[in-house]
């Protein structure tokens, strides 16, 4: 009888084993059209920021209101969507250091104006303020990295810009913005310690308990001679 159960338990067995991999198989799908999607942003905002930039002729005077504007246009766009701001921050942040880079402009300033942005901006469409600054702030690093620029400028100036647009939002989001770049700054060379002092763990007293018996050692007990 054992037998029988166990032949009828195996097509359920497989059936399972077969809508997981179904699962998995779409999810991996999908998640391969977000990166072309993040891609394409990516690739959008690029081509817009320095295009615009070369038709002004002014980098240095226009790319901080070219900044403000493409993140604003991106904001908008999610607003009428109804969804899609934290994924397509981190693209919309790189496309927008990446075109800045391609004009010669100033990357570093560019990454502070841009997280500001957003931040000040998810907060003014009700999103979650501390995962855009997240977003964005990986997205600029991101693409410093890429174009070879200063990353831990970047980085310092990125965090910094994030927490003080959250700043104008409220102690609640300035903490929550915090917490969340903690571990955003972690890699990345000496940013962790300038931009966001980490607790320093407890001192125990270790040494102290190691040359405490040193006292007791020659001490000798009367009731064990003889």
């Amino acid at each position: 009888m054992s037998n029988e159960h166990v032949i009828e338990e195996s097509p359920m067995g497989e059936g399972i084993g077969k809508a997981g991999t179904a699962v998995k198989e779409g999810v991996v799908s999908s998640l391969k059209g977000i990166n072309e999607i993040e891609a394409e942003i990516v690739s959008l905002v690029r081509n817009t920021v320095s295009n615009t930039l070369r038709a002004t002729g002014s980098v240095a005077n226009e790319a901080v209101t070219i900044t403000r504007d493409v993140v604003k246009g991106a904001i908008q766009a999610t607003e009428e969507v109804g969804t899609g701001l934290i994924l397509s921050t981190k693209s919309v942040a790189k496309g927008v250091v990446m075109g800045v880079s391609d004009v010669g402009g100033d990357v570093v300033t560019v990454a502070s104006q841009t997280v500001k942005g957003a931040v000040k901006g998810a907060a003014e469409v009700g999103a979650d303020v501390a995962m855009v600054a997240r977003r964005a702030v990986d997205g600029v690093i991101e693409a410093t990295k890429e174009v070879g620029g200063n990353v831990e400028d970047v980085a310092k100036v990125a965090v910094g810009g994030a927490i003080e647009a959250a700043g104008t939002i409220g102690n609640t989001a300035v903490k929550a913005v915090k917490d969340m770049l903690v571990g955003v700054v972690e890699g990345v060379k000496e940013v962790a310690g300038a931009a966001l002092p980490k607790p320093r763990p407890a001192v125990t007293g270790a040494r102290k308990e190691a040359t405490a018996p040193k006292a007791g050692v020659s001490e000798k007990n009367p009731e064990n001679e003889g």
